[in-house]
């Protein structure tokens, strides 16, 4: 019984073992190309981190923060950590100084800031207002 199952199986492979062989290019398919493109036009290249970015004042109150919280006192002259999560920054802010401008409490100091776009150095001031808040009275690029 098994030979009459396994004949038919046998027959068929032998009449289609060259089909593949018979199957020929079809010519009429034709594909279309596209044009190269052309260059865009040259723009004058955007600072990528520029000062009024919503990363730029995030960092900024990082940094603020990070030196109005100080206990510069504990610190003893040394390097305060700032780390800012939202926008993956991180530095050393170093020659903290505390100070008073017309009987207002500042505190003036250097910072790196490590960030996907290079490293940069800044210097700024902080300074309380009349309501108890810290402000960051200036912040540049050194």
């Amino acid at each position: 019984m098994a030979v009459v199952l396994a004949a038919p199986l046998l027959l068929s492979a032998c009449g289609s073992s060259n089909i593949l062989a018979k199957a020929e290019v079809d010519r009429s398919l034709v594909t279309g190309s596209v044009a190269p493109a052309s260059p865009a036009p040259s723009r004058p290249q955007a600072d990528p981190f520029p000062e009024t970015s919503p990363q730029a004042a995030s960092d900024e109150t990082t940094i603020r923060n990070a030196v109005s919280s100080a206990n510069l006192k504990a610190t003893g002259g040394k390097d305060i950590s700032w780390a800012n999560p939202a926008t993956g920054s991180s530095g050393e802010i170093s020659a903290v100084t505390e100070y008073r401008q017309d009987d207002i409490l500042c505190r003036r100091f250097t910072t790196s800031r490590q960030s996907f776009d290079g490293v940069a150095l800044y210097h700024g001031d902080t300074c309380l207002d009349g309501t108890g808040v810290w402000r960051m009275m200036n912040f540049q690029a050194s």
